[in-house]
């Protein structure tokens, strides 16, 4: 297919919307993606220090008389 000015590519023979649309909705899609990965690790190494510090401070408890 050629397009002979901007606006035919744009719209894409009357498809534009949807195509232009599938391609906003995979970009915010990847780019969500690592950060919301990086956002959830954040939030598992938090857990897991906070897990940590619990059990050492239940450890401490117990082993004092």
């Amino acid at each position: 297919m050629q397009w002979h000015s901007l606006s035919e590519f744009l719209d894409m023979g009357g498809r534009g919307g949807f195509v232009w649309g599938a391609y906003g909705t995979m970009a915010a899609l990847m780019l969500a993606e690592p950060l919301l990965a990086r956002w959830r690790h954040r939030a598992a190494r938090v857990a897991i220090a906070e897990r940590m510090a619990d059990e050492e401070a239940a450890r401490a408890a117990r082993e004092r008389p």
